[in-house]
């Protein structure tokens, strides 16, 4: 525990400083105004009213993709425990408020509350802990929060890593504190990992083999769920795109990749010249530089945000989408798709949002956050690894000149996600056998 009583020190010596820092920067730049309470554990009307129930389970996101994930979780809870209550707790902007959207939309939405979650001081979390008085706390892929688990644990309360993700990048992070995360991981009840390689990554760390399962990766079944023909039909009518007009979708871009990606479409389009270029950078903010490159490349475009305006049409050949959580949608009208953070040495974004709408998936030689997904399709032959912006222009030009060839790609990416159903069901099942080893209050 030494290094945990380092931790906890360091923390609670920051937390003066980092407070007042955090608060100027909300002020000024507008940002966590609505979660900084929250954030602070701050017991007041910041804090939604907690839905009744028991056992009460919090589960712990990060952002958009995550609530995806935590959702389809939750769904599987409520089939065997119909009883309980749930509070999804986010920690950026964009994943509170695609929360809300989803939960409002939700049939199980008198079940679940969402909040933003505290911030690793011990203050925030023990406060925030009294306020929730969670019987179980599950956190996703790679949120291991020292304060936050003890805390729960020192409480009484059941603690869990559900679609465990340990990445090649990552665990050389942990490995540099391996002593605090140790620690933190004796303490965790339960691991439900996604691979195999998660699993043994997660053991060298320090967690115990016999309180670790590989269920698979529940985005899989979320993303089965969320491909429905009524969206690319919204989706062709939005853009102003018939069912023979080649798109390229190049989806969380991230810098520099957009001087790769434009240097593609220039060749893409000598040699199919009525190519729409779609791009959806990972960070909504970098709309404007992307907006300012395209510029600088000759190209005329278009915002996303502007086909909403009343009488306003695609009618420019690139498409910039400045919105949160339409990315997986715009899949659905692509002939190729190229997934970014894999040009650059950034460790990959989900190729499987594409494969589930049977598009060929194409990405750079940098995936080793998602590195699972990358041997699922390339075992079905679902994918096209490309190592620059050259290779990458010659083979979508050739799945836009050759649909027959892309349609066949992408149906064996589609078979990929088929062949690799029902993790969410095995991450609620390892939520449910902690709620049956314990003790929960009934009133």
């Amino acid at each position: 525990m030494i290094a945990y009583y380092a931790y906890r020190i360091l923390t609670t010596l920051l937390f003066p400083v980092f407070v007042p820092l955090f608060w100027i920067y909300a002020r000024l730049t507008g940002r966590f105004r609505q979660s900084f309470s929250q954030m602070l554990g701050v017991r007041s009307n910041c804090m939604p009213v907690i839905p009744c129930g028991r056992p009460r389970i919090w589960i712990h996101a990060v952002s958009v993709g995550e609530v995806g994930v935590a959702l389809a979780i939750i769904e599987a809870l409520c089939k065997i425990l119909p009883q309980a209550a749930f509070i999804l707790s986010v920690t950026t902007e964009h994943g509170y408020a695609y929360a809300a959207d989803r939960i409002k939309t939700n049939h199980l939405k008198h079940k679940i509350t969402h909040i933003f979650a505290p911030l690793d001081f011990p203050g925030c979390v023990r406060r925030t802990l009294s306020v929730i008085q969670p019987d179980i706390l599950a956190c996703l892929e790679t949120e291991i929060w020292p304060n936050l688990l003890i805390q729960a644990h020192q409480r009484g309360v059941r603690t869990a890593l559900i679609n465990g993700r340990i990445s090649v990048r990552s665990i050389h992070s942990y490995l540099k504190i391996r002593p605090l995360i140790q620690t933190v991981l004796k303490r965790i009840d339960r691991f439900s990992m996604i691979g195999e390689k998660d699993r043994q990554h997660i053991l060298l760390l320090g967690a115990p083999p016999e309180r670790i399962t590989v269920c698979g990766n529940a985005k899989y079944d979320l993303l089965l769920g969320q491909a429905d023909k009524s969206v690319e039909a919204q989706m062709r009518r939005l853009y102003n795109i018939d069912m023979n007009q080649p798109v390229f979708v190049t989806g969380s871009i991230r810098s520099p990749e957009e001087t790769a990606i434009l240097d593609a479409f220039r060749e893409i389009i000598r040699i199919v010249p009525e190519t729409i270029l779609i791009i959806a950078p990972r960070h909504r903010e970098r709309t404007s530089y992307i907006a300012r490159k395209v510029t600088e490349q000759g190209f005329e475009y278009q915002l996303r945000t502007e086909l909403d305006t009343l009488n306003q049409v695609r009618h420019a050949p690139v498409v910039i989408i400045d919105t949160i959580g339409e990315l997986l949608a715009t899949y659905s009208i692509a002939r190729a798709v190229f997934c970014g953070g894999s040009l650059a040495p950034l460790g990959g974004q989900n190729i499987l949002e594409p494969a589930v709408w049977g598009k060929p998936v194409l990405y750079g030689p940098s995936m080793e956050d998602f590195s699972d997904a990358k041997a699922l399709l390339e075992h079905t032959g679902g994918s096209i690894q490309v190592k620059d912006s050259r290779e990458l222009a010659q083979k979508v030009s050739f799945l836009l000149t050759h649909p027959d060839e892309a349609a066949a790609i992408g149906q064996k990416a589609l078979e990929a996600v088929l062949l690799n159903q029902g993790a969410a069901v095995q991450h609620a099942r390892a939520i449910i056998s902690l709620v049956k080893a314990g003790r929960y209050r009934t009133t």
